[in-house]
Formats: C-alpha cells, sequence, structure tokens
C-alpha cells in the first residue's frame, strides 16, 4: 500500500511518477516535473524569442543623446579632431531622427547622410567609431573593407558586412534594419590604376560596384553565419535603407592629388597670394570629392556618401594630451596593470616628452606612442612583478636606455 501511494503523484504531461523524476511540482489540479518545467521553458522562450525578431526596440527622441552631448562624450576618449566630431554627431543623431521619421504622417522623406572620413593612420578614425559605438542605442559595428573581394574569389562578399551587423542585433532583423555599420580602410578598395582596368580588379573597383546596392538602400540576402552564399543555406533578407554607412580611410598620398588641384586653381595675379594661404603641413583639410576620384574610388560611391570630414594629423601639443589626458589614454592603462600587481607606477614629465618626440619621428600617429611606451616598458613589466617593490619611477634616463637597447637588437638582428 505504502508503494502505491508513493508513486500516486504522476507528472500531468509525461505520465512519469515521483521515484522517475529529480523533483514533482504540485499545482492545484495536477503535477509537473523537473524535465517538463525546464523543456517548457525553452518552449516558451523560443517563441516569444521569434515574435521579437520582427520588432524592434522603439526611440524616444528626448531620451536620445543629442549632438552636443554625442561630441562631449567622445571628448572623454579622443583628443582633438572637433571637425570630425561635430559631423559624427550629428550624423548619428539625424540617423535617430530619420528613424522617428515614419511617426510623422507627412510626405517629407529624409534621406540617410553616410559619410567618409579621411586622415592620416594613427589620428582617430577607428577610435571615434569604437567610442560612439559605447553610446548608441542602435546596433553598431566595425568591419574591414580589405578582405573583401568579389562573389566568386578568395575573400569576404559584400553580404559579409551585414551578417556582422545582424550578430550584433542578435539576429533582430528589425533592429539590425536601424543599425549603423563603420567600414575601415576604405581606401584600400580604391580603383588600382587611373583608368578604368581591362583586367579583373576583384578586391578594387568590383567591391566599390558591389557596395552601391547596400550604401544606397535596397533588400540583401545575407549569409546568417557568413562565409560564401550556398543553395542550400537559408538566406536573411535585410533592407539596408535604414543602416547608415560611416566609411574611415588613410588614403596614403592624396595629399598629392589635393595639391595638384590647389595648384592649377591659383591663375593670375591672385597667385601669390592664394598660395600663402594655402597650409602645407595640413592639407587634407582642402580634401573635396573631386579628389577620392583621383585617388580611385568611383563616382557612383562617392556619390552615396555626401558627407565628406577629414581628421587633422596630429602635433606636438595633442600626442602629449592623447598619452595622458584620455578616459582610457595608454599611461593610465599601464598603470592601471602595474596596480594590478600592488606597484604604483609614476613618469617624470621629461618622459612624456621623450616619448612624444620619438612617436613624432616614426610618423606613425598615436599608434607610434604605444609601440614606444610599451618598448619601454617591457623590462620593467618582466621584472618587477617578481621583484615585489611598492613603487616603480621611470625616468628620462631609464627609457632612453630602453629604447636604444631595443634598437641596437634590432640593429643586430638585422
Amino acid at each position: 500500500m505504502a508503494d502505491s501511494r508513493r508513486t500516486k503523484n504522476r507528472c500531468s504531461f509525461c505520465g512519469r511518477s515521483e521515484d522517475e523524476v529529480n523533483l514533482m511540482i504540485t499545482g492545484v489540479n495536477g503535477f509537473i516535473c523537473d524535465g517538463c518545467a525546464t523543456q517548457a521553458y525553452e518552449i516558451v522562450k523560443e517563441n516569444l524569442g521569434r515574435k521579437k525578431k520582427d520588432e524592434a526596440p522603439s526611440l524616444n527622441l528626448e531620451e536620445l543623446p543629442k549632438p552636443m552631448q554625442i561630441k562631449a562624450f567622445l571628448d572623454q576618449y579622443v583628443i582633438g579632431q572637433d571637425d570630425a566630431k561635430r559631423f559624427l554627431s550629428v550624423s548619428v543623431y539625424n540617423h535617430y531622427k530619420r528613424l522617428l521619421q515614419k511617426d510623422a504622417g507627412d510626405d517629407v522623406e529624409i534621406e540617410k547622410s553616410n559619410i567618409i572620413m579621411v586622415g592620416r593612420t594613427g589620428t582617430g578614425k577607428t577610435l571615434l567609431a569604437r567610442t560612439i559605438a559605447k553610446l548608441l542605442h542602435v546596433p553598431f559595428t566595425i568591419v574591414d573593407a580589405t578582405v573583401l573581394t568579389e562573389a566568386g574569389y578568395v575573400g569576404e562578399d559584400i553580404e559579409s558586412i551585414l551578417t556582422r551587423l545582424l550578430q550584433v542585433a542578435d539576429y533582430n532583423v528589425a533592429e539590425a534594419e536601424r543599425g549603423i555599420v563603420f567600414i575601415d580602410e576604405i581606401d584600400k578598395i580604391a580603383r588600382k590604376g587611373d583608368n578604368p582596368s581591362i583586367t579583373r580588379d576583384v578586391s578594387g573597383e568590383g567591391v566599390q560596384q558591389g557596395l552601391l546596392k547596400l550604401l544606397e538602400g535596397s533588400v540583401v540576402n545575407v549569409p546568417p553565419q557568413g562565409g560564401r552564399k550556398h543553395p542550400e543555406q537559408k538566406l536573411i533578407a535585410v533592407n539596408t535603407k535604414n543602416i547608415l554607412f560611416i566609411c574611415g580611410g588613410a588614403f596614403d598620398g592624396i595629399e598629392k592629388k589635393i595639391a595638384q588641384r590647389l595648384n592649377t586653381h591659383v591663375v593670375g595675379y591672385n597667385a601669390v597670394r592664394n598660395t600663402a594661404t594655402v597650409d602645407k603641413d595640413n592639407l587634407m583639410q582642402y580634401i573635396s570629392p573631386q579628389d577620392l576620384k583621383a585617388f580611385g574610388l568611383i563616382p557612383e560611391i562617392i556619390g552615396r556618401l555626401p558627407v565628406l570630414t577629414y581628421l587633422n594629423p596630429l602635433d606636438h601639443k595633442a600626442l602629449r594630451a592623447i598619452l595622458t589626458e584620455p578616459k582610457n589614454s595608454i599611461i593610465k592603462q599601464y598603470i592601471k596593470l602595474f596596480e594590478m600587481d600592488g606597484v604604483k607606477l609614476t613618469f617624470e614629465d621629461d618622459v612624456y616628452e621623450y616619448i612624444v618626440d620619438k612617436a613624432i619621428e616614426c610618423k606613425l600617429g598615436a599608434r607610434g606612442l604605444r609601440t614606444i611606451v610599451e618598448t619601454i616598458m617591457m623590462e620593467a613589466m618582466y621584472k618587477v612583478p617578481s621583484e615585489h617593490k611598492a613603487t616603480f619611477v621611470v625616468t628620462l634616463d631609464y627609457a632612453k636606455q630602453e629604447l636604444e637597447k631595443a634598437n641596437l637588437g634590432r640593429l643586430q638582428n638585422g
């Protein structure tokens, strides 16, 4: 009798008794075992998730950051580049307003303004993109144009750009369709010569032509896991009409194109006066769409990137500020690393000036700062954690000694 009473309670879903399961939950008129409860949870989660795939979180203009707030946020992490920050802040804010436009109920349709940022290596193009991603209320992804090729060739298809955006949006198509994509190294897909090539330019002009449909706005079939398209692979249709594209590139050598154009405009009695006003150290500020065309971008793609902005080259003052001032500055990162070992790291002021001077010699912009600091600190990072020191001071003599030692080593290896 005791056995039959014990096995009386059975799961109302699978019919198993208390003895056959780990846990039996009692309800008003029935029972459910732990196995069925887990399975029910997964079914509910999957169905709710499927419903959310067709929805995107609503945006409220009052809660969204205004252009000045976006720029103030960028100022905490990126030194200088005020013009690029303004362009970026306004474009992102207008993107939000464009997404809210459907509720306006009038016939005025706001078109998206894709951006192209031009600046030397190490001036902060990618950093600007990464920093603004922290603030956004829409999906954001950074992709590299150097790996893109035409369909059928070794490399990635154009559609892989949208695969990254889908992954960031957790495959919520509606949310991905209003996201922002930063395409880095856009200059690497420039046409290889001034004249259209008679041979296949599979990673240059061909990629530019493939990007046209994405930038303009069209429905693109995207492989959900990336890679090449296969007939048996299930593709996801993504409409790029409301996706904002921001492109960045160093465009190394474009200053020559700008100089040639400026010289052709200097004619007549005003020639001397006009040339005097040209800042030869920062020709990038005079960039125009025709310079991009001369560099190798096709006119169609330039037309789909209507907002053109530039980044200033970093001078001594800017590099000095980059070294110590931003929230995640290089020096603060090393102080944090030593702090985790219980060591208080300090630098003499002369060391900062020395690092900046060497970075200017390298002509690598802000990236050169990290290379030099890493070289100086390598020996200390190797030894100090084992020496149980309370403090470590980097002097000018120590910095010079470590940098010279590294350079001597490279010469010997060469």
